[in-house]
């Protein structure tokens, strides 16, 4: 780490671009909702503010803290910021950047060459949403404390005495009066934390969680080389360690690290100053170019492809890949729907030349593994094309009208898909009780035979040839993967609605899968939910009550008494309800509850699906026993 004395960092390098408005009455424009997103985003934002300072080399360790009584607290051991009477504005530094929008070091002050997060908005955007903040300042040998409510100071700036560290901690209780919800989620914040540390090799990031007694800490030497090794935990990898490398070039950092294993699935994330760009941009288009282009001259050098075969494509040999780009420079240019496409045209140019360099040098120097990760694209060259044509037979029957649908499908009336529901059903006994008990005016279902191809061990070939995921596809009318088309969706609600058992759990896994893997613009838009059937029926006497799980039902049964005039029914299926209990508990829009499924990290779900539906059984079994504590209701068998 840099000597924190010898980086120059004062009041004057605090840049103030305008005042602090309209963030509480407009939070969404500045965290993007005012949900679980949003409150979450408050604390990245905080982070991103340390991690800044750790790309400046002054800082290499991050702490958070989720307190009992709702308040989070983050600290760093960097610079920590001045507190000097600002030049401009005639106030304490400090107080500038906490009540001051775009007041920052990241305006060409000099404070930063590199940095993520909000550009200088992060800090007072978190104050403005906050119903108290505490300010912990060590700098320059003094620590210093000022107090806010909802963005506005409510004690001076004070010197609570001496200190030789420095660095900045912040505490703050989200406002009720903004947020939908105000509980942070201990295992978001993991993935979060895990993410950046990876990122920024040799930085300690922890979190504790002082209501559970959870805590995890989080180093890691290998940066985006342990990040890969991660990513593949669950896959059978066709070489080890993986291919990493990083380089300077025009100003720009590059680092890169990519694995290849025996999966039809490719899994890419890039980011550009520690910040995902989910777009991808300039930096990703670069590194695509760069792989397809070596992958090719070596494929010929080895004698994998004739003269005359044409080209390996890109998606050919990204099969199976499993890699991390990341990309450092002065000034992003973030453009897309979410702002996080990166759009700096000279990156591009940049990734390439060095992927390249590295990749084709790698090659040279390993012939064998070269030929092992070749031989594998060129299989899937051969795949692509019987998948080709297996997708043009399902793209023309979507695109035909509804007497060409799928015969299992009881389609709805309406052909408005805004109100239009897909009711993915369990067999065919549960099936045929939806289809008596629905409502046809704009309830469509499906039912399923049995459990579906497990998308996460198949080729796209295999899987289109598969029975029920064609008719999922013909009914939904999108198509998948490349030819995805959201436009096309005949449905906006997708509802899957399995039994409340281990099997039915199975099912849900696997579609959910299938979704995450080939549709997943579908989970992104909010297109896809879980239905909540009840797991029991009570009666007692002319009294009924559906319960959803067993903390209700000792609830109800604590309420109603343990005597024999209470009669308890557990459904073991959807088939066991008849068409209007079905209707009441599950499909009626005024009584059911549905859950929508959201996509908030794809990392992580990247991660977990991996790990649950992919080959190896040793990190499905390490999962389970790590994560059996949390789990409420599980069927046994026997």
């Amino acid at each position: 780490m840099a000597e924190k004395q010898g980086t120059e960092y004062t009041e004057s390098q605090i840049q103030v671009l305008e005042g602090l408005e309209a963030v509480r009455r407009r939070p969404g424009m500045y965290i993007g909702s005012t949900g679980s997103r949003g409150l979450h985003h408050l604390v990245y934002e905080i982070v991103d503010n340390s991690i800044d300072e750790a790309l400046a080399g002054v800082c290499d360790r991050i702490e958070v803290t989720l307190y009992r009584d709702g308040r989070v607290g983050v600290r760093d051991n960097g610079r920590g910021i001045p507190v000097g009477i600002h030049p401009k504005v005639g106030i304490p530094t400090l107080e500038v950047v906490l009540t001051m929008l775009h007041a920052g070091g990241k305006f060409g002050g000099g404070g930063y060459k590199v940095s993520g997060g909000l550009h200088g908005v992060g800090l007072s955007v978190v104050n403005a949403l906050s119903e108290e903040l505490w300010a912990y300042d060590r700098y320059g040998g003094g620590l210093y404390h000022q107090q806010y409510r909802r963005g506005k100071p409510v004690t001076a700036l004070t010197r609570l005495g001496d200190t030789d560290e420095t660095g900045f901690e912040v505490i703050f209780k989200p406002d009720p009066e903004i947020f939908e919800e105000v509980a942070f989620q201990y295992d978001t914040l993991a993935n979060r934390l895990r993410e950046q540390a990876f990122l920024n090799a040799g930085v300690y990031l922890s979190l504790t969680d002082e209501a559970s007694g959870r805590s995890c800490r989080f180093l890691y030497r290998g940066g985006v080389r342990s990040f890969v090794q991660y990513l593949n935990l669950g896959r059978e990898v066709l070489h080890d360690p993986p291919i990493a490398f990083q380089a300077v070039r025009e100003g720009i950092q590059v680092e890169a690290a990519l694995q290849y294993n025996d999966s039809y699935v490719e899994t890419l994330f890039t980011f550009a100053n520690t910040i995902r760009t989910l777009e991808g941009g300039s930096h990703e288009a670069g590194f695509k170019a760069a792989l397809t282009r070596v992958c090719n001259e070596h494929a010929r050098k080895l004698g994998l492809i004739k003269d005359s075969d044409g080209n390996l494509m890109g998606e050919d040999v990204r099969e199976g890949l499993t890699a991390i780009l990341s990309v450092k420079l002065a000034e992003p240019q973030f453009e897309g729907q979410t702002k996080t496409k990166l759009g700096n045209s000279e990156v591009r140019g940049v990734v390439e030349a060095v992927v390249a360099e590295h990749l084709g040098t790698f090659f040279e120097d390993h012939p064998a593994i070269a030929r092992k990760i070749l031989e594998k694209a060129v299989a899937a060259a051969r795949a692509r094309e019987a998948a080709r044509k297996a997708r043009e037979l399902t793209r023309r029957k979507s695109a035909l009208e509804s007497a060409s649908l799928p015969g299992k499908l009881t389609d709805c009336t309406s052909k408005d898909p805004a109100e239009s529901e897909l009711y993915l059903v369990e067999g065919d006994s549960a099936g045929g009780s939806a289809k008596q008990g629905r409502d046809r005016r704009f309830q469509a279902i499906l039912p399923l035979r049995g459990k579906i191809l497990n998308v996460e061990r198949a080729r796209m070939d295999k899987i289109l040839a598969n029975e029920e995921i064609r008719a999922m596809i013909t009914a939904i009318g999108t198509s998948i993967g490349e030819d995805f088309d959201l436009s096309r969706a005949r449905y906006h609600r997708i509802v899957i609605m399995t039994d409340a058992d281990v099997d039915g759990s199975h099912i849900r896994t696997l579609l959910l899968t299938f979704f995450y893997r080939y549709m997943t613009p579908l989970i992104e838009a909010g297109y896809v939910y879980i239905a909540q059937p009840p797991l029991y029926r009570v009666r007692k006497g002319k009294q009924e009550r559906y319960l959803y799980d067993d903390a209700a039902l000792e609830r109800l049964l604590e309420e109603w008494g343990r005597d024999r005039d209470v009669d308890v029914q557990r459904y073991k299926g959807l088939g066991e309800m008849n068409p209007e209990q079905l209707w009441e508990t599950t499909m009626n829009p005024e009584t059911r509850t549905l859950l929508r499924v959201e996509l908030e990290d794809a990392l992580a779900a990247d991660w977990i699906f991996t790990v649950l539906m992919g080959e190896k059984v040793e990190s499905r079994r390490d999962f389970i026993q790590e994560n059996a504590h949390q789990v409420r209701n599980l069927d046994t068998v026997g």
